[in-house]
């Protein structure tokens, strides 16, 4: 008869150290999605959603008959 790995005892894996690494895995896990997520979704700029009169109040540009 093979052995194919390697099987723990059930008083093994109620040990607190194995809740503690569980408990870090299932953490580490969310963050992973939470952060894969985040970078598949667009860009959120604060600014577009914030009125702010930062523009000129003249063109710069070299046409005279630009729109300001």
């Amino acid at each position: 008869m093979h052995v194919w790995g390697i099987l723990l005892p059930e008083s093994a894996l109620r040990e607190e150290f194995v809740a503690v690494l569980a408990a870090f895995v299932a953490i580490n896990t969310i963050l992973y999605v939470t952060l894969s997520v985040a970078k598949i979704l667009p860009k959120v700029y604060v600014q577009d959603w914030i009125s702010t009169r930062n523009r000129r109040s003249e063109t710069r540009s070299i046409d005279p008959d630009a729109p300001v």
